[in-house]
C-alpha cells in the first residue's frame, strides 16, 4: 500500500503573485522555459499571453467571459490529454473575480436563495474542482493571481517617493497554501521574493525570475528521485544491494527522460550513434554504469548551461551529416 516518497514523483504548483505590471506572464514563460517540455497557456488576459510568443515557444488556448471554474478545468484536462510538459493559467484571478467567475455566481445564488451562506454550499464545490484539476494535473502548473493595488511612501537613498504595491491576491482566502512555490513581484524591476517556499530554495532572496529558476526548482523535484545525472546514480547506490541490471535500466531510463526534457527528440538517433562511437558499444544498453552517469552528468550541464546544450546540438548535427 505504502511505498518510498520521492520529490521526482512530485509536480510544480507555482504561484505568481503582483500587480499589473510586475511581469507575472513573463515570468511564468520564463520559469516554463526552465522547466522543459511543451509548454500550454490558458489564457484569459485577451491575447496578451501571446505577446511573448518570441522568447520561448508554447501553444495557448483563450477563455473569454464567463470565466467560471468549469471551463477552466474543462482547459486542464485538454492540456494533459494533449501531452503537455508546463501548464501556465493566466490569470486564475479571472475564475474568481471575473465575470461569470465564482463571486459572480455567489452573487447570483444569493438572489435567488436570499441567503448568502446558503450560496456558499452552492458554489464552493465548483471552486474546489478547480483547486483538485490544478492540484492533480499531470503537468507542472504555474499560475498567476493578479492583487489589488495600493500606493505607498517608502524612503529610498534618502528621498521619499509614492511607489505602487500590491496587497492580497484576487482569489479565495488561503489558495496560496496549495503551491509548492508562491512569488509575490513587484514593479519595480519585476523583483521577486517567496512568501511560500517548501524547496527553501529562495527563502529570504531578492531575484528576477528566469529560466534558471525554473531550472533549480527541477532539479529539486528531481534530487528525491528520478532525473539529475549524479543525484539519479546516488539514489541507486542508497538502496543497495541493486543488481547491475536493475541499476542501469534505471539510469537508462533517466538518460531517455532527460534527452527528451531537453527538446533532443528530433536527434536520438545522432545521440545513439555519439554515445556508441565514444564508448565502443553497439548499443545504449551495452553501456556501463559509470558510462550512463557520465551522460546524465553532461545532460544535466546542458540543462544548466545553454552553450552546453548547442554545443551538443552541433554535435549530433554532424553524427548526422556524417551518417
Amino acid at each position: 500500500m505504502f511505498h518510498k516518497a520521492h520529490r521526482g514523483t512530485s509536480k510544480l504548483r507555482l504561484a505568481l503573485m503582483g500587480p499589473a505590471g510586475s511581469g507575472k506572464t513573463f515570468s511564468a514563460l520564463q520559469i516554463a522555459k526552465g522547466l522543459g517540455g511543451r509548454i500550454a497557456m490558458i489564457d484569459t488576459e485577451r491575447g496578451s499571453g501571446s505577446l511573448y510568443s518570441h522568447l520561448v515557444e508554447f501553444d495557448v488556448t483563450e477563455i473569454t467571459p464567463p470565466f467560471s471554474p468549469d471551463r477552466y478545468v474543462e482547459a486542464i484536462s485538454a492540456a494533459e490529454q494533449a501531452g503537455y510538459g508546463v501548464l501556465i493559467i493566466d490569470s486564475l484571478s479571472h475564475a474568481w473575480a471575473g465575470p461569470g467567475g465564482v463571486l459572480d455566481i455567489h452573487d447570483k445564488v444569493t438572489k435567488a436563495v436570499r441567503n448568502s451562506f446558503t450560496a456558499w454550499r452552492e458554489v464552493t464545490p465548483d471552486h474546489n474542482r478547480l483547486v483538485d484539476a490544478m492540484l492533480g494535473s499531470a503537468c507542472h502548473v504555474i499560475v498567476t493571481l493578479r492583487t489589488k493595488t495600493a500606493y505607498e511612501v517608502v524612503s529610498e537613498g534618502g528621498k521619499t517617493k509614492v511607489a505602487k504595491i500590491g496587497l492580497a491576491p484576487q482569489q479565495r482566502d488561503g489558495l496560496e497554501y496549495e503551491f509548492t512555490v508562491v512569488f509575490d513581484l513587484s514593479i519595480d524591476g519585476h523583483v521577486a521574493t517567496a512568501t511560500k517556499d517548501r524547496t527553501s530554495l529562495f527563502d529570504g532572496n531578492y531575484f528576477t525570475p528566469d529560466a534558471e529558476t525554473g531550472i533549480k526548482i527541477l532539479e529539486w523535484l528531481n534530487a528525491g528521485g528520478a532525473a539529475s545525472g549524479n543525484d539519479a546514480a546516488q539514489t541507486v547506490a542508497d538502496d543497495q544491494p541493486v543488481e547491475p541490471e536493475r541499476k542501469n535500466a534505471f539510469l537508462l531510463d533517466t538518460l531517455d527522460r532527460m534527452f527528451n526534457q531537453l527538446g533532443l527528440g528530433t536527434h536520438v538517433e545522432a545521440y545513439q550513434a555519439y554515445v556508441c562511437e565514444r564508448y565502443g558499444v553497439s548499443g545504449l544498453e551495452d553501456l556501463e554504469a559509470n558510462q550512463l552517469t557520465e551522460q546524465l552528468n553532461l545532460l544535466r550541464q546542458c540543462k544548466m548551461r545553454e552553450e552546453k546544450l548547442k554545443q551538443l546540438v552541433t554535435i549530433l548535427e554532424q553524427h548526422k551529416k556524417a551518417a
